[in-house]
């Protein structure tokens, strides 16, 4: 009996730990893929507002689309002459993971 008892205590902790992890490795991947959207809306407004890409919609707009393409929301977009930075956010979990990001001509040209 205290075998049993041994064995299924060992068999709570290791699932509880397996969940555990499991919670942190999806948490992570999340935070990555949104500052990689992140990266990629304040590329793609940058490059709109260069004229390197030619869209019909606003810079930010343009973000916003390719922000949600993965998979985050745009909440913030401001543009200073070629410069554009944005963030984004989107949840894992219940808990928002947000990303900044900027993009634009290097400095000093």
């Amino acid at each position: 009996m205290a075998g049993s008892a041994l064995a299924a205590g060992i068999l709570v902790a290791a699932t509880g730990l397996a969940l555990g992890l499991a919670a942190v490795g999806g948490a992570a991947v999340t935070a990555q893929r949104v500052a990689g959207a992140a990266d990629a809306a304040a590329l793609a407004a940058a490059d709109a507002v260069s004229g390197a890409v030619v869209v019909a919609d606003d810079p930010c707009a343009f973000a916003a689309r390719v922000a949600a393409a993965g998979g985050a929301t745009l909440t913030g977009c401001s543009i200073d002459g070629f410069v554009a930075t944005v963030q984004v956010e989107s949840a894992y979990a219940g808990v928002a993971a947000v990303s900044r990001a900027r993009a634009g001509p290097p400095e000093g040209e």
